[in-house]
């Protein structure tokens, strides 16, 4: 039997649950969470496990709104991504450090819960069932490199923008053969009139709405925490002295990896809508979308 986790990012959900945590806000007609609807759609395309990536000072608080359910419909294991925890040479440096390090330093800790072939996601991002489907057919194939190939799924960038403001989209560029040969990290994404736009203190440009992005789905296996525990010591090395804010990302490492060429990455397709809670009006319209989806029969009413 294939096996593949599911591995959620969801440290960033903020010290308070309840009202004003947008991951965590129900939009499901039994209370459900987006987080719900994503753990649902893998399962159904296979994946056997779930890891949350959380605060350890959250663990009570999440698990009672949705960990202990999660608990009862598949096998479920928790990573806990800290502040703290780096090497213990930079823990003088880095003491006023109150924020998590960035997604890269999130999937590293997974390392000691995951050894099968995984599958990242943000907790606040709703993907569609084609992402799932693609991912785990990919992750779960024989394939024969002399380089490790890993995955992305891609987004059509019109599907993945907010009818109510900005939004940050990796815009990636890929070959003839779906491989992707470079990724942007880029602020400032709108909806406009003919498509999309960039908006920045020095104006807008235009954008192709049809442009693949990266909406930080990401398909890995267990030999990249090798390449991220690496990485990881080399980045805390090169941050400059005084500054608490800098990121360990994903995407940023993946590039670095592609510019080197050590990595190779297929890009999947999904012509899914994506939906999120990017801002507090986007709620409305994404328990309008479920509703809509429900009602079409693609869930049932009550997920678990």
């Amino acid at each position: 039997m294939n096996k593949a986790t599911l591995v959620i990012m969801a440290a960033g959900i903020g010290s308070r649950f309840g009202g004003g945590i947008k991951q965590l806000e129900p939009i499901g007609p039994n209370g459900e969470i987006i987080m719900d609807y994503s753990i649902y759609d893998a399962m159904e395309a296979g994946f056997d496990k779930v890891v949350f990536v959380i605060r350890k000072d959250l663990e009570k608080d999440f698990k009672e709104v949705i960990g202990d359910r999660i608990e009862k419909v598949v096998d479920t294991a928790y990573a806990y991504q800290e502040t703290s925890d780096i090497p213990s040479h930079y823990a003088e440096q880095y003491k006023e450090r109150t924020k998590p390090w960035g997604t890269g330093q999130a999937i590293l800790c997974c390392k000691e819960v995951v050894d099968s072939p995984f599958l990242v996601i943000n907790a606040d991002d709703y993907y569609g069932k084609q992402a799932y489907v693609e991912a785990f057919h990919y992750l779960t194939e024989k394939k024969k490199s002399d380089k490790m190939e890993i995955c992305m799924v891609g987004f059509v960038l019109k599907n993945t923008l907010s009818e109510n403001g900005s939004v940050t989209r990796g815009i990636c560029h890929v070959d003839g053969n779906r491989m992707l040969t470079d990724i942007v990290e880029t602020q400032g994404v709108e909806k406009s009139n003919n498509g999309a736009v960039i908006r920045s203190e020095t104006g807008e440009r235009a954008v192709d709405a049809n442009s693949v992005v990266s909406m930080n789905m990401w398909g890995l296996y267990p030999e990249f925490f090798q390449i991220l525990k690496s990485g990881f010591d080399i980045f805390l090395s090169n941050i400059e002295e005084g500054n608490l804010k800098a990121e360990y990302l994903l995407p940023t490492i993946i590039g670095g990896l592609l510019e080197e060429d050590k990595i190779a990455v297929k890009v999947l397709e999904s012509n899914d809508k994506w939906f999120g809670v990017t801002y507090k009006e986007d709620k409305d319209s994404v328990v309008a979308s479920v509703r809509a989806l429900v009602d079409a029969g693609m869930y049932p009413e009550k997920l678990f």
